[in-house]
């Protein structure tokens, strides 16, 4: 991940207070609030980690044939990541 954890979870606390003095949420448990947005921050933010190892699972099967062939494996690494992207929708 390109945050560490302690990044994230000040991110989620300044998220919270600016969407409350916003006015666009409102709550009565403002730790709890904290630790779900710091949460889903969290999960969305490793998503390209977890994208990244599968990649490497499946280049790793096809590993002999990208040899004879002579693929390149960023290039291979960046056309995988790419249709992974596409198919969990995320915007990397």
């Amino acid at each position: 991940m390109i945050f560490s954890r302690e990044y994230i979870g000040y991110l989620g606390r300044r998220t919270v207070k600016h969407l409350i003095e916003a006015k666009f949420i409102a709550t009565s448990d403002l730790k709890a609030t904290e630790e779900l947005v710091t949460r889903a921050l969290t999960e969305e933010l490793s998503l390209e980690d977890r994208i990244n190892d599968e990649v490497r699972v499946i280049l790793e099967a096809y590993s002999d044939e990208m040899r004879k062939s002579g693929a390149q494996y960023a290039e291979m690494f960046k056309k995988v990541k790419t249709e992974l992207a596409r198919k969990y929708k995320a915007v990397l």
